[in-house]
């Protein structure tokens, strides 16, 4: 049974209005005039708006996905490759978002922190000494971990213009 064969068994249309109703279509068809179902264009326009929240909503999902794998690749990276400073009795100071902070280590991890070889991350309220070709790992995918990193080159290079070039820096000095 066709829709308007049920709609006039249900009592809801006369069947003067579907003859009238065929008529006009009918109608459109022979003038050339494109006959629009305006149920299947409601439809279709729903599916399409649908299609578009559901790839906004999965390209949503995909950005949060990546930046949680690229936080547990920062993770990973940095605590697989943590000096263990355990033993450390040398107070090393460093600068952390305006703040003076204090780390304890030892002789050879305050010299690699010195000649640039280690650098300091930061990682759930906690500081761990990384080698530097980790830390520019860390850095490269978010600069926000690393708190500390000497450069290797900068004790090499002297300022023409400083007033103290000529005076050595002592390497026990510490502040």
């Amino acid at each position: 049974m066709s829709l308007q064969e049920q709609l006039m068994k249900a009592g809801l249309v006369s069947k003067h209005d579907a003859k009238k109703a065929n008529k006009d279509k009918h109608r459109a068809l022979k003038s050339g005039k494109k006959v629009i179902n305006e149920a299947k264009q409601s439809a279709a326009d729903k599916r399409a708006e649908q299609a578009q929240r559901d790839k906004q909503l999965n390209a949503q999902r995909k950005a949060e996905a990546d930046q949680k794998a690229l936080l547990a690749q920062i993770k990973q990276l940095i605590t697989v490759n943590s000096q263990d400073r355990s033993r450390g009795e040398i107070p090393y100071n460093f600068s952390d978002s305006g703040k003076i902070t204090k780390v304890f280590v030892t002789e050879a991890l305050q010299s690699g922190l010195i000649n640039g070889q280690l650098a300091i991350a930061k990682l759930d309220d906690s500081y761990h000494l990384i080698p530097t070709a980790v830390a520019e790992k860390v850095q490269q995918r978010d600069d926000r971990f690393i708190v500390m990193l000497n450069d290797r080159h900068q004790a090499a290079e002297v300022d023409e213009d400083d007033p103290y070039a000529d005076y050595q820096i002592p390497d026990d000095l510490m502040w």
